[in-house]
Parts: structure tokens; sequence; C-alpha cells
């Protein structure tokens, strides 16, 4: 029995996708995914309804390294409203608890900030996604249940104010993945002894993937009405792209050929630990790679040609 051939382009790169605030991830890739007619797509960390920004799109051979992005750490900015607590954090909840205290002075406000720097636990939000037996958290939210949540290993890597008046405040933070910026305004505002939500919250940039480079799904359907379905590969990204920050490893023709066959391979030079990228004498992508204890390297993810 033949199998069924599988629709779409057979396009590889990843995509800058600017979403917009009030629709799901999901949506947004797929809305992306029927604009390319891509045969393979997926996305690398969702964002929330109420959020927009960055959130790269993979299509193809870059599915491979959909993961390590899901890992990379994030930036983002985001504005809270002064004096209310909601049920989930953000604008999208209920008001439960209000209050008339503001900021304190521009002294301990700062002091306040630098405290969030650095590892810290951070337990989860019952409006999330995490699983608690086998239920998202947010199920049992809307349930009317609570329950008690791990706590997660978070860093925040900045924490600056941007901007604040007597009823808002916005922030710029870069963290680790995992880490719920609804619960950090929430706790900074708890130690400034008042209460705050989020009211509109940006990503700026995804491991080595900035803002500058997004672009937003009415921007390339005009393209595509303009210029046509080709004229939107321009905006695809290299898939090595995502790796540019990793150690280059480059292999001869002969370890070429044991690493297409999934064999490791002893590489001159290569670092001592640790994942890196694999590349022919002409520095196209291979494969991605990790240093085993032999000091051997192991491919892990391997690439077509096409999508390096």
């Amino acid at each position: 029995m033949s199998r069924r051939r599988r629709s779409g382009r057979p396009i590889s790169g990843i995509l800058l996708l600017d979403k917009d605030p009030g629709g799901s991830s999901n949506a947004a890739l797929q809305s992306a995914k029927r604009l390319f007619e891509a045969r393979k797509a997926g996305h690398t960390g969702s964002l929330d309804p109420l959020a927009s920004g960055l959130l790269p799109v993979c299509f193809g051979e870059a599915t491979k390294v959909s993961g390590f992005l899901l890992d990379a750490d994030k930036t983002y900015w985001v504005r809270a409203r002064l004096g209310e607590k909601t049920a989930t954090g953000d604008a999208e909840g209920e008001i439960t608890e209000t209050t008339t205290t503001g900021l304190p002075d521009d002294d301990t406000l700062q002091q306040c900030l630098a405290g969030f720097l650095g590892e810290q636990d951070q337990i989860p939000p019952m409006y999330s996604a995490v699983k608690h037996q086998g239920k998202r958290l947010y199920e049992l939210a809307r349930a009317g249940i609570e329950v008690k949540r791990e706590p997660r290993r978070i860093r925040v890597d900045e924490f600056c104010l941007v901007d604040a008046d007597d009823s808002s405040f916005a922030l710029r933070i870069r963290c680790s993945k995992g880490t719920y910026v609804r619960t950090l305004v929430e706790d900074l505002a708890e130690r400034l002894g008042t209460l705050a939500h989020v009211t509109a919250l940006r990503r700026l940039a995804v491991g080595p993937f900035e803002e500058a480079g997004m672009v937003g799904l009415e921007a390339l359907t005009r393209q595509r009405d303009a210029d046509g379905l080709a004229a939107l590969d321009r905006y695809l990204l290299p898939v090595a792209s995502a790796l540019n920050h990793w150690p280059s490893v480059t292999l001869d023709s002969a370890s070429q050929f044991y690493l297409e066959r999934g064999q490791p391979v002893q590489v001159p030079q290569a670092p001592a630990s640790g994942w890196v990228r694999i590349c022919d004498a002409a520095n196209t992508l291979l494969a991605v790679g990790e240093v085993m204890d032999d000091g051997r390297i192991a491919p892990r993810r391997m690439f077509q040609a096409r999508g390096s």
C-alpha cells in the first residue's frame, strides 16, 4: 500500500513572526503555515493570548531545532496596572482585590527590582498550562479548584523599570525558560506593598533572535497578494541561524561519511563538552551533536542540505 503524499511546499527556515494580541500561538502558527503553504511547521513556545511579539515559526528542517529555541532565554516588555489583583494575574481575569497604595520612592523601587536578579524558585500560577495529575492547572482553576504547585527554578538576568506613573508601570525582563512574567509582576507588587496585574505583554527576543527581524501576518498577506507566494520565502532565516551562538566543528569527507550513518566521530580541537554545530567543508549545517565522555561527537539531529 502506497503512503499518502503530504501536501504543501517542502520549505525549510525560520520565520520571526510578530504575533498579534488576542489570539492563541497555535492559531498564529496555523495561519502562517497556510500563508506559506508549508508542508511542516511548528512554533517554539506559546505566548498567552493577551501577549504579542516574537513567535519563531519553524518550517521543514527547522522543526528539528525548535526544542532548542524552546529552552532559550526570552526577553519581554510588560505593562502592569497598579492597585488591582486579578484571578489570572492579567487583564483577562476578574479583579479579586484592590488597594490605593502606589509605588514607593525610586531608591526603594530600584533596590526591590535588583532583588529579583539571579536564580530563584517560582511557583507556577494556577492559570497556566502546567499539568497536575494529567490535567492542566488552568482547567482546575476554571473549576474553582486550587492545588499545591511545586516551585520551579528560574533565572532573571534583567529586571528594569521602563516607565511609571500613578496608575501603571512598565518593565523590561530577560529571563530563563519557564518564567511566568505575570507571577514576577505580582511578586514585585507584593514586595512593594501594593497590588498589580499585567495589562500588556510583548516578547522582544528568543535566544539569538530579536524583534528587529519580526514581521506580522497582515504584512505577509499583503506581500503575497502583491508579489506572489515565492516572495514570502525571503523572510525565512536559515536553520543554522538558531544555533549561531553554539561552537562549530568542521568535518572532513571521511568523518562526514560516518556521521551521516549515525556514528560518533572524532574531531580535532573540538570542545570538551556540550552541544555543537556540525558542518561540512562548505560550512553547510549537517547536524547538531553532543560531545561524549570519550571526546567523540555524537550526532543528535541530522539535517538535509536544503534545510541548512
